[in-house]
């Protein structure tokens, strides 16, 4: 049985959720987010509860069951409160800055690396060691962030790059001389 997939979830005020063919479209304060589903799974709202029901125990439903549950209540969470990256930068002359509609990173190569603005995602750099990525969309704004974070990995040795804010790198030791 799927743990997450029998958890009901409960709709907040102020976001509608409508479900028609396995098209969920769910409105809220911060936006709009359109999902398309599996039509096998049963998405029932009753009272502002919504609940997801799979209609076999075969091993395909069993797998869309929890993950179809959880990705109703990113969109329902996404459009109530949003949601956020932060990344840090470490490394004498690694900055990044904001200009216009592009974040421009400063980290370590002969040029400067120019990031585009994606539909439906705010990048804010609020000092140039640090990098906001916010949106309602999770799945968005976790690859904006790792495609940022790609761009100079932190590495193990003197722990330069970028970084998501609390993320633990291994440090390792480097080399000792005869």
């Amino acid at each position: 049985m799927s743990r997450i997939g029998l958890k009901p979830l409960e709709i907040p005020e102020g976001v509608e959720v409508n479900v028609n063919e396995g098209n969920v479209v769910v409105k809220g304060p911060k936006g709009e987010l359109t999902r398309s589903f599996n039509p096998d799974m049963n998405i029932k709202i009753e009272d502002n509860v919504l609940t997801v029901e799979r209609p076999s125990d075969n091993k395909e439903h069993r797998a869309l069951h929890g993950t179809t549950r959880s990705l109703i209540a990113n969109m329902v969470e996404g459009v109530s409160k949003g949601f956020e990256k932060a990344l840090e930068i470490n490394g004498v002359g690694y900055r990044a800055q904001k200009q216009g509609n592009k974040v421009v990173v400063n980290a370590g190569y002969s040029h400067p690396v120019e990031l585009d603005s994606v539909e439906g995602i705010e990048v804010e750099v609020p000092s140039n060691t640090k990098i906001v990525v916010k949106g309602i969309d999770k799945e968005k704004v976790g690859a904006v962030a790792a495609n940022i974070r790609a761009i100079r990995p932190p590495e193990p040795y003197k722990g330069k790059g970028i970084r998501y804010e609390g993320e633990y790198v291994r440090r390792k030791e480097g080399k000792t001389a005869k």
